[in-house]
């Protein structure tokens, strides 16, 4: 009688699929030790370390030591960072469209743009100490376009062939909202004007189905 052959051993989850598995473990639960994510996973803690490692350098989720409890031996626990945080569904925009329907409802058409220009004034200040007045104009653009895409939007600086610089954006994170409200779009032309302190021209528009919202630098 022949030996019955061994089965075959079950497949192991693809890598992509454990990430997911993880990054869902450390929403649901918060900050978890290796050993804790390892067990939950059904994998080996040197796995589990290797995917963390990964998703270290992808800026998804970072390592602290904190005291279980506020007590006891410090242990090593991993969390997800603002852009793991950012991996997960929100409802932002939802929230914000409604709330600025209510806004024009009550206090009219005009008071939207009043609550914008109310927040890109008060961005403006902020960004005005890390882009000073004495810079050269060049550099205070970089910095805003370096701003912008730390935000989301995907911005990089162009020069025309007269000179001209260009912030040129290739995302935008709000779209939803600046599809149903333009005011929104254009308070952040007067937040970009407020900063550099020269007059911003907007030539495309993502939210009008251009491939990019492009502001030209000067008059």
């Amino acid at each position: 009688m022949t030996a019955a052959s061994p089965l075959p051993a079950p497949p192991r989850p693809a890598p992509e699929r454990t990430k997911h598995r993880l990054l869902e473990l450390l929403k649901r639960r918060g900050p978890q030790t290796v050993q804790t994510l390892a067990a939950s996973l059904g994998v080996s803690v040197p796995g589990a370390r290797r995917h963390l490692s990964d998703l270290q350098e992808q800026g998804m989720v970072e390592a602290r030591t904190e005291r279980p409890g506020g007590r006891g031996r410090p242990q090593h626990v991993f969390l997800l960072t603002e852009q793991g945080e950012a991996a997960f569904p929100k409802t932002y925009s939802t929230l914000c469209v409604d709330v600025l329907r209510h806004v024009q409802e009550l206090f009219g058409t005009g008071a939207v743009l009043q609550v914008l220009d109310a927040r890109s004034a008060q961005l403006a200040a902020r960004l005005q100490a890390e882009i000073p007045d004495h810079l050269p104009l060049v550099e205070r653009v970089q910095r805003l376009s370096v701003w912008l895409t730390s935000t989301g939007f995907d911005a990089v600086v162009e020069t025309g062939e007269d000179g001209t610089h260009y912030i040129v954006k290739r995302n935008c994170p709000n779209l939803t909202v600046a599809r149903q409200y333009p005011d929104l779009c254009l308070s952040e032309l007067h937040l970009f004007s407020q900063v550099l302190g020269v007059p911003i021209t907007r030539e495309t528009r993502i939210a009008c189905g251009q491939g990019s919202c492009r502001y030209r630098i000067g008059s």
